[in-house]
């Protein structure tokens, strides 16, 4: 599906036309499903959350948010959004049910930063992500679609419109500035 038909069916939608809003998951779904398990390949072996419920959990709160989505790469960074904020409270509910144990690490290989023996805290990654939104959000957001929705930076680049160069300039500055952050976050081990 081109970048225009999504935009078409999201200003559908965005009228009302329930038909779009079916099309329009219809039309995603599985672009969605295949970053979903891309993602949830680079996650611990044992983690609970599958890639459908991801994809399911992200698409319910992205869709029933009041939010207007006005074109694909709106939607796809707004998904990738949903997608973090999904694992951010997944990974809080874990902590919650070992009643404040050691937070969950992840690696940051896609990310292509380590942190010593190469494993972060996700709410650690939530934090540095926050403050990167402060300074830069269309950086911010590209760490999203990277990391939390699994894109290519081929990918990204075609979703922003913009050339893979300024694409791969921005990922080395955004992975530089969050590798510099999480480097100098306390108990990172």
């Amino acid at each position: 599906m081109t970048a225009s038909d999504v935009t078409i069916l999201l200003d559908q939608m965005n009228k009302g036309d329930a038909d779009a809003r079916r099309h329009l998951i219809d039309a995603v779904y599985d672009e969605l499903r295949s970053m979903a398990a891309d993602k949830m390949r680079s996650e611990r072996a044992n983690h609970t959350l599958q890639p459908t419920a991801l994809v399911n959990e992200a698409c319910m709160r992205l869709l029933g948010s009041t939010n207007t989505l006005q074109s694909r790469a709106h939607f796809f960074g707004a998904a990738a959004k949903a997608m973090e904020r999904v694992l951010i409270d997944h990974a809080r509910m874990k902590n919650a049910a070992k009643r404040g144990a050691g937070a969950v690490p992840v690696t940051l290989l896609d990310v292509g930063a380590s942190i010593e023996d190469g494993a972060l805290d996700l709410l650690e990654l939530q934090d540095a992500l926050a403050n990167l939104e402060e300074v830069e959000s269309d950086l911010a957001n590209l760490v999203r679609m990277r990391y939390f929705a699994g894109l290519t930076l081929e990918q990204i680049a075609e979703i922003n419109e913009t050339s893979l160069a300024t694409t791969k300039r921005h990922w080395t500055f955004a992975r530089a500035w969050l590798y510099d952050k999480l480097k100098s976050a306390p108990d990172v081990t």
